[in-house]
């Protein structure tokens, strides 16, 4: 395949830029008086408005020539389809078999897998029954009232940020934990919290030899065994989402209480798996099949809609624009919902360990720029910290705004103020303050033209910065579960575009191997490897000081 900035489609963006970089969006919705339908659409329980965006249709069209270029349609088809396009790993990346339902055959290697999907549901669904209802008794016959998950990256932020999000849906009797850093600080406090008889803890690994993980995992089991005395405790008080039995059963963990995934599902992409079971015991195995049922009618839609009105390829392409030609090198994530504050730190290793890539599937560097840095946080709070970049700063920030429109609380007046931010704030954004405004303001208020001349300039900023408003019905499994999947689409549009493979994460991994050097050296108090004068002295500087 071409390299992407030889394409005579890029070439064309480039040139379109340059003659319409200025363009302001107000001039867009001048323009066009149906830019705002145009610009907007409605897919399940999520209304999408794209319209405050410094793009016409005559951009958009190329954008998705280029997309055609780059094979997007066949490209789609072939993750759908379970291909083996994770090719550096010779494996597909079938997280969308998960939520594709029972009535169709997908293979993988010539396997049919949605009979392996359906058994693990059954499994999770008897599973999660038994600790809801109090069957499943600790080791004194209680009942479990506290859920610890143990994991670390997509095992850990996927299922911790579903189980805060969905907190209205959750079953009362049950408190969660999650256990991820392997700083001592975070499982110290968890289990100084919950009672050793009723508490029930979840190790998910899928080799069941991640050290942070096994290294937590490891700790509650000494702790649980402090308590109950008796090994086979750790029966009644641990399973385990991993695709190692032996090492699970070694643990003292019951194989039977191990619940399966598989290789073509990637870590930040496993919610979806068994590594959903926390959240499928807070919401309950319907609440779990509603957030499934959700992300399968947006592979529905991102499978058949035409380009021009399909949300994930809009917003893969629009992140293009941004990214490519207007230079921006970051994005805000800005949800206004308490319950989705945990949203950017999930998209942020959704989308940064997916397109976080500087080789092409060619093993060519590229020379274009691709993921932007993922940032964000709840827009009230963003409001009165970080937002000041976002109006007057240098640097254009391209940010979503996300908000349900229904609630589950009574307090009406707090989601209209909600709801009134979250519009004031993209109009902001979209028209900015002038200078002459500013002044006209101030002259009203009875400030003397001194004092206008010298203060407008710090009260007035450009605007024209771009935002994408997505409105919720309301936040449930089904609305999240959508949400989700537009993201992992979008995220795969831009992956096709700068021909990344988006489903490796190579670049974790010299980190995890030299981390094994340097403790071996640290725990024998001895230096035994070679390292740079910096790294040689932070380990001696170590030792040093505890030796001393």
């Amino acid at each position: 395949m071409s390299r992407l900035s030889e394409l005579p489609q890029w070439h064309k963006l480039q040139q379109y830029f340059h003659s319409v970089s200025e363009v302001s969006i107000r001039s867009l919705f001048s323009a066009d008086s149906e830019r705002f339908g145009n610009w907007s659409q409605k897919v399940g329980m999520l209304f999408v408005d794209y319209s405050k965006h410094r793009l016409d249709e005559t951009g958009l069209g190329l954008l998705i020539d280029l997309a055609r270029a780059r094979q997007l349609e066949l490209r789609r088809e072939q993750m759908f389809r379970g291909e083996l396009i994770n090719f550096t790993e010779k494996r597909a990346a079938l997280h969308t078999a998960l939520r594709s339902g029972t009535d169709r055959q997908i293979k993988v290697n010539g396997t049919d897998v949605i009979p392996q999907i359906s058994a693990v549901m059954q499994r999770m669904s008897a599973f999660v029954q038994q600790v809801r209802s109090g069957e499943w008794i600790g080791y004194s016959g209680k009942p479990i009232t506290d859920v610890v998950n143990i994991g670390i990256g997509g095992s850990d932020l996927g299922p911790r940020m579903l189980v805060r999000a969905l907190d209205a849906y959750t079953e009362p009797r049950l408190n969660f934990h999650f256990v991820a850093n392997v700083d001592g600080a975070e499982i110290s406090t968890v289990l100084e919290r919950v009672d050793p008889e009723r508490v029930l803890f979840i190790v998910e690994s899928k080799t069941f030899s991640t050290i942070e993980t096994m290294t937590n995992a490891a700790t509650a089991r000494q702790w649980l065994l402090s308590h109950a005395g008796d090994p086979q405790a750790v029966s009644r008080h641990f399973v385990a989402v991993s695709t190692n039995t032996a090492a699970v059963s070694e643990f003292g963990i019951d194989p039977a209480n191990m619940f399966e995934f598989w290789d073509w599902v990637g870590g930040r992409y496993s919610v979806w798996s068994a590594i959903g079971l926390p959240v499928a015991l807070a919401i309950g195995m319907q609440g779990f099949t509603e957030l499934l049922e959700g992300a399968r009618l947006m592979d529905a839609h991102f499978q058949t809609a035409p380009l021009r009105r399909n949300l994930p390829v809009l917003l893969g392409l629009i992140g293009i624009w941004y990214c490519n030609f207007h230079g921006c090198r970051t994005h805000a994530i800005l949800p206004y919902a308490q319950p989705l504050a945990l949203l950017p730190d999930y998209l942020q290793q959704a989308e940064m360990e997916s397109n976080g890539k500087c080789v092409t599937r060619e093993g060519e560097t590229v020379d274009y720029a691709t993921a932007p840095v993922l940032w964000g946080g709840t827009g009230v709070n963003g409001q009165h910290a970080f937002f000041q970049l976002l109006h007057q700063g240098t640097q254009m920030v391209p940010a979503d705004f996300i908000i349900p429109k229904h609630v589950p609380h009574t307090l009406t007046h707090h989601q209209q103020i909600l709801y009134a931010n979250f519009v004031a704030q993209t109009e902001a954004l979209l028209h900015g303050r002038t200078s002459q405004q500013v002044a006209d303001e101030m002259r009203s208020q009875g400030y003397a033209d001194e004092e206008i001349a010298a203060l407008a300039p710090h009260r007035s900023f450009p605007g024209n910065r771009p935002s994408t408003s997505i409105v919720l019905d309301r936040l449930c499994p089904q609305s999240l579960g959508s949400l989700l999947a537009l993201y992992e689409h979008k995220i795969f549009v831009q992956g096709v575009i700068w021909d990344i493979n988006s489903f490796d994460q190579w670049g974790v991994e010299l980190g995890k191997q030299l981390a094994g050097t340097v403790l071996q050296e640290i725990q024998s108090a001895r230096q035994t490897g070679t390292h740079d004068p910096s790294t040689a002295g932070l380990i001696r500087y170590y030792l040093q000081q505890v030796d001393s």
